[in-house]
């Protein structure tokens, strides 16, 4: 008994742990919209700024960096000329859309606007 009890506590913890990571990553503002994005295909920094509507360049950057630096978003340059970048999913990162997605319909049916 005691021991199931133990077992279920460590169980909690891991999973509370696992919940931290991922919103760490997942929960900030615009995070998830630009994991949806670019779940619809590769797209260049003008392109995630237009499909994300209000996002500054400078979180845009940031977000992007943090999404790359989790392993969720590929950074592809091209030597060009002209020289571009184009952004992609990993397989982590596509792993992940059919979730955020999920959570977006989720909320369409069950939580009001905020204003």
């Amino acid at each position: 008994m005691i021991d199931a009890m133990v077992d279920r506590e460590s169980e909690t913890r891991m999973c509370d742990a696992a919940i931290t990571l991922a919103f760490s990553v997942l929960g900030k503002r615009w995070n998830g919209m630009i994991l949806a994005v670019l779940g619809q295909g590769e797209a260049s920094f003008v392109g995630l700024r237009k499909a994300v509507s209000g996002i500054s360049d400078t979180v845009l950057s940031d977000r992007l960096t943090e999404l790359v630096e989790a392993g969720l978003v590929s950074r592809d340059v091209s030597n060009g000329p002209p020289i571009s970048v184009s952004y992609g999913l990993t397989a982590a990162g596509a792993e992940i859309v059919p979730t955020i997605d999920s959570l977006g319909d989720w909320a369409m049916r069950n939580l009001r606007p905020t204003r």
